[in-house]
């Protein structure tokens, strides 16, 4: 089904924040024709279990500090650090600390589009 592809805004208060996992909560910000935009906060210790998917996904650490697995690879990154897992590898996530990740992923996270 082809995405809307129109210019748009969308405030911060009216995105809806789903917990993906116990302290890990998602806010999607916009998805349009090829990719998705999203807002990850971690509490202190949270996880994102070791996981793949299709997706190219690229981010930046706005907050705090984390520990991410690409591979057999660990990486520790803080604010500003930025990172680029390709589609298909596997990677997981722990917060050290409060963090607030900014993530993008194309082709589009389907099931993260609409929320």
């Amino acid at each position: 089904m082809p995405r809307d592809v129109n210019p748009r805004t969308r405030r911060y208060s009216e995105t809806k924040p789903v917990e993906q996992f116990p302290g890990v909560v998602r806010r999607t910000f916009v998805s349009g024709a090829n990719l998705t935009l999203v807002e990850i906060t971690l509490s202190p210790g949270a996880e994102v279990p070791a996981h793949t998917h299709p997706h190219e996904q690229a981010g930046t650490v706005d907050a705090g500090r984390i520990l991410l697995r690409m591979g057999d690879r660990d990486h520790e990154l803080g604010p500003g650090d930025s990172y680029l897992i390709p589609g298909g590898l596997a990677h997981y996530v722990r917060a050290h600390d409060a963090a607030r990740l900014v993530e993008v992923f194309s082709p589009v996270r389907e099931e993260f589009a609409n929320d």
